[in-house]
C-alpha cells in the first residue's frame, strides 16, 4: 500500500467517524399526558423540528407533576428541558418545603430559558347564581375538585377572604364541573390552567358564566403573581378579568451548551404567535412574563435576549 493510499484511507476513516447531521436531541418533561401542558409541550416540539430543519429533535416526557420534574435534575444530562414554576426551583435550591432534607448542589445549576402560559385561577359561577363578586358567595355551592393545584389554590383563597365556612363544597369531580354547572348541581367552580380554559369556554359558551375578579387587595393577601385576562376571552365576557396566577417557565441547567440554549428560546419566540393560531393559550405569553422568572436565565437564553432587546434583572443575568 503506498503511502498515498494509507493517507486517503486515514482521512476517509476520519470522515466516516464524523456525524453525518449534527442532530441534538432534547428530552422535555411537561406534565400528565391528559393536560393542556403537555399539549404545549408537543406543539414546542413540532415547532423546534421544523424551524430547525430537523436538526432539534425534542422528545415528549410525561409527569406526574412540577416537583418530579425538579427532582429529577439529579440524575439528568445536558439535554434535559423541563418545566415548573420558578417558586419550586427556589425551594429546591433553599432546601426548603417538599425539598427538605433533599437537598442537591445539581438545583443551583437550574437555569431559566423561557416562561410558557402560567396556571390562572379561575372563579367560574353561574349567570343564574346572581354573583358579581367574591362579596356574593355567602350561601352558594362551589366545586373546588381535589388534588389540583386549582383546588388547593381556591379553598387558600376562600379561607384568606372569610368565605370558607359560608359556602358549601361540592362533592362533585372537576371533569363534570360544566355538566354539573348546567343541571344547577352547582352554582360555580374553581379551575387553574392557562387561558382560555377549555371547561371555562364550554361553560360560557353553554350556559352563561361570570369570572370573577379580585381587587389589588385580595391579590395581595394571595401573594401571587397579578394577571389579566382581556376582555373577550370567553363568551359574554364585557371587562378584563383581574385574576392570580402561578407562573410557569422551561428551565435547563448549566449542564446543557449555550448554542443549544440558544436555539431553543430564539426558536421558541420566533413560533410563539404561529403557535397561537391553533392554541390560544400562548396569546397569554409575552415579554412581560420575564419578570417572573426570579432565578437565573441560562447564557445561551441571554444571548438571545441580548440579541432581542428584551430588558433583564441583574438578578437573572
Amino acid at each position: 500500500m503506498t503511502f498515498r493510499m494509507m493517507t486517503a484511507a486515514a482521512m476517509l476513516a476520519a470522515v466516516a467517524a464524523l456525524p453525518a447531521q449534527a442532530e441534538t436531541r432534547v428530552t422535555y418533561k411537561s406534565a400528565k399526558s391528559t393536560s393542556s401542558y403537555y399539549q404545549m409541550a408537543v406543539q414546542i416540539a413540532e415547532a423546534m423540528q421544523t424551524a430547525s430543519n430537523g436538526e432539534i429533535s425534542v422528545t415528549i416526557e410525561e409527569s406526574q407533576g412540577s416537583v418530579q420534574n425538579v427532582m429529577e435534575v439529579r440524575a439528568r444530562g445536558a439535554d434535559y428541558v423541563f418545566t415548573t414554576p420558578p417558586s419550586l426551583v427556589s425551594l429546591a435550591q433553599g432546601g426548603k418545603a417538599m425539598f427538605e432534607g433533599k437537598g442537591d448542589p445539581a438545583f443551583d445549576e437550574i437555569r431559566a430559558l423561557f416562561p410558557i402560559p402560567s396556571l390562572t385561577m379561575h372563579f367560574v359561577m353561574s349567570e343564574e347564581s346572581g354573583a358579581q363578586g367574591f362579596e356574593d358567595l355567602a350561601g352558594k355551592t362551589i366545586l373546588l375538585g381535589k388534588g389540583s393545584f386549582g383546588a388547593t389554590e381556591g379553598e387558600k383563597y376562600l379561607d384568606l377572604f372569610g368565605l370558607k365556612d359560608q359556602i358549601e363544597i361540592a362533592d362533585v369531580e372537576i371533569g363534570n364541573a360544566v355538566p354539573a354547572l348546567k343541571n344547577g348541581q352547582i352554582d360555580g367552580f374553581v379551575t387553574a390552567g392557562s387561558w382560555p380554559a377549555p371547561n371555562v369556554v364550554e361553560a360560557a359558551a353553554s350556559t352563561g358564566v361570570r369570572v370573577l375578579s379580585l381587587s389589588d387587595e385580595q391579590i395581595a393577601q394571595t401573594k401571587r403573581a397579578k394577571l389579566v385576562i382581556p376582555a373577550g376571552t370567553y363568551a359574554g365576557q364585557e371587562a378584563d378579568i383581574t385574576t392570580t396566577s402561578l407562573p410557569v417557565v422551561a428551565f435547563t441547567t448549566t449542564k446543557m451548551d449555550d448554542e443549544t440554549a440558544y436555539q431553543l428560546t430564539r426558536t421558541f419566540w420566533e413560533n410563539k404567535d404561529k403557535m397561537a393560531q391553533s392554541a390560544p393559550w400562548w396569546n397569554g405569553v409575552d415579554t412581560g412574563l420575564m419578570e417572573n422568572i426570579t432565578g437565573k436565565i441560562h447564557p445561551g437564553a441571554l444571548r438571545y435576549y441580548e440579541e432581542a432587546g428584551i430588558a433583564l434583572t441583574d438578578a437573572q443575568k
